[in-house]
């Protein structure tokens, strides 16, 4: 290489290197760290330098097939972002499978759904893998609310997809149809004459709907094929914004719902506790509760309250392994807890009692109670009525009455989660009346679906205390933020709900505290992938007592 050449490099390197500042930055760098002669010195440096880097950004999007709690299929989608010119694997989220199935689905049914599901999970990942990642591509991870839009878009256009095909596919249907009727018509055949009606009766029935007869079942809502892809891909690109912010998930999820201020103190949400899985289809007559929940009082901190948890928990099992009578215990369910049944009500709720009581507890002052009822799961449509016991039957305004006697005679039930069904709108209102002062309604099922409620700003649900929440399908963040923000407005209390495929993935608890739920509705405290959620909650304790920020 010539002199010249080498010269005129040597400017343009020194052009380059002072246009970035760089030996201003160096010698501050190096007259900062002298004084301390810190034993790494190059980490130092490093260190030093990062903070002058470009901010990561989205290069690529993963998503592959897993297996939830439950060995069902559902969707994991990691994020990689451009690091300091490096790709770099940020972090990965895994979402929960939900099934709007209930337990005594014909094996028929449940066959559908899995196939359902099955394909819906691999439309997840082609979409992850393919348009997707295209689509977010060099996108801040931080920048959660211009993510959630453009995933948005990125959903309705796939609706509008579907819509487009489902009606080709109808169109074509019917030219076929008329085709074959053509092919299958007669050549010399006289129309059939219409015989005429006898006089004196009439051409036909006239159906009248029965004066009592309760609203039909609404239909469930569609779920588009690969919907999993947009709710995983909000959620990690959450992670993966709080992991470049270096604040943990349930700080940032606070920021992006108030971003003008950073709380100063944060309230950790109680957690419902199942301790009971009753099955609906067992041999036992009880079909009303499906799960019976503890709640720790509010004194307690939250390892306390887990702890005396427990503790009830070891007695129930005790009380029945050493029983000959029902309810007997079975098995650990999918929700973590004991599986068992009863053959009526008060059967169930003095054993509590009595569990309670020999531990030295009282329910309804040391620990209160939640019944979940999935009242939908209960009603028989040719009759009208709920079967609350086998053979035993309520009609809608029956129901009201009974749960008014009940927690007369159970004050310590502090709340009662899907007593009726969505559609028992007038009895709702009928039992918010009567209960509303006396403990917590909530609606689960019978809570209109996140995507519903976005669209209807004046949250059209059966009038309730509180709101379980739950994240599936195509909920985004950013939804979730919105919807907390309008339930807290209208003093709704928010319970952020675990479904029932729960996977491993520790996000839902984060959400909850950032979002400042009242309730935290997790399954019982067995299964691997329910108490990783409880010991994430217990960590956020501790870290937030340990910063002085726990309220």
């Amino acid at each position: 290489m010539e002199a010249g050449e080498r010269r005129r490099l040597r400017r343009e390197a020194a052009d380059y290197y002072r246009g970035q500042r760089v030996p201003e930055r160096m010698e501050d760098a190096l007259n900062a760290l002298f004084p301390r002669c810190p034993q790494d010195l190059y980490g130092e440096l490093a260190n030093y330098f990062s903070k002058f880097s470009k901010a990561p950004v989205i290069c690529k999007l993963v998503g592959r097939k897993v297996f939830d709690g439950v060995g069902q299929p559902t969707l994991e989608v990691e994020i990689y972002c451009t690091v300091k010119n490096y790709e770099k694997r940020i972090c990965s989220t895994v979402m929960a499978s939900h099934s709007q199935i209930p337990e005594n689905a014909l094996p028929e049914t449940t066959e559908a759904d899995e196939k359902e599901r099955n394909y819906s999970v691999h439309t997840a990942v082609e979409w992850v893998n393919g348009s997707l990642s295209t689509v977010l591509r060099d996108l801040d991870p931080t920048d959660q609310c211009q993510a959630d839009k453009m995933l948005g878009e990125y959903f309705a256009n796939k609706v509008e997809e579907k819509k487009e095909i489902d009606k080709q596919e109808e169109e074509r249907a019917k030219e076929e149809e008329a085709a074959a009727k053509v092919s299958r018509a007669p050549s010399s055949v006289p129309p059939a004459s219409t015989p005429k009606p006898k006089k004196g009766k009439k051409s036909g029935k006239k159906v009248s709907l029965e004066v009592g007869a309760i609203p039909p079942a609404e239909p469930a809502e569609p779920v588009l094929p690969g919907s999993l892809a947009v709710g995983g891909a909000s959620l990690a690109i959450a992670r993966a914004g709080a992991i470049a912010g270096r604040v943990p998930l349930y700080l940032h999820t606070a920021l992006l719902k108030h971003p003008q201020e950073s709380p100063k103190e944060m309230t950790l949400p109680l957690p419902m506790v199942t301790l009971l899985h009753c099955e609906k289809n067992s041999s036992t007559k009880l079909k009303l509760v499906k799960e019976v929940m503890l709640i720790p009082p509010v004194e307690l901190s939250l390892k306390q309250g887990i702890k005396r948890i427990l503790d009830i928990q070891k007695e129930m099992t005790r009380l029945l392994e050493s029983s000959r009578k029902k309810p007997a215990l079975k098995r650990i369910s999918h929700l973590g807890c004991l599986t068992t049944g009863c053959d009526s009500l008060e059967q169930l709720l003095l054993l509590m009692e009595t569990a309670c009581r020999n531990i030295g507890l009282k329910l309804g002052t040391d620990t209160y109670l939640a019944i979940n009822c999935a009242a939908h799961e209960l009603m028989d449509y040719d009759k009208g009525k709920y079967e609350i016991l086998t053979g035993t039957f309520k009609s809608p305004d029956e129901m009201v009455a009974m749960y008014v006697e009940m927690i007369k005679n159970f004050p310590f039930i502090t709340a009662l989660i899907d007593p009726l069904r969505k559609e028992d709108r007038e009895q709702w209102s009928s039992i918010c009346c009567a209960l509303g002062s006396k403990c917590y309604l909530i609606a689960e099922d019978a809570a209109t679906q996140i995507s519903k409620l976005k669209t209807d700003q004046n949250i059209k649900i059966a009038r309730c205390s509180g709101v379980v929440l739950k994240y599936i399908n195509q909920t985004k963040v950013s939804d979730l933020i919105e919807l907390t923000g309008i339930l807290d407005g209208q003093r709704h209390i928010t319970i952020l709900g675990s479904p029932d495929g729960e996977s491993s993935d520790e996000s839902l608890v984060d959400l909850a505290v950032g979002l400042g739920a009242r309730f935290l509705k997790l399954g019982g405290l067995s299964r691997g992938e329910r108490v990783a959620k409880y010991n994430r909650l217990l960590a956020i304790e501790e870290e937030l007592a340990a910063n002085g920020a726990l309220r």
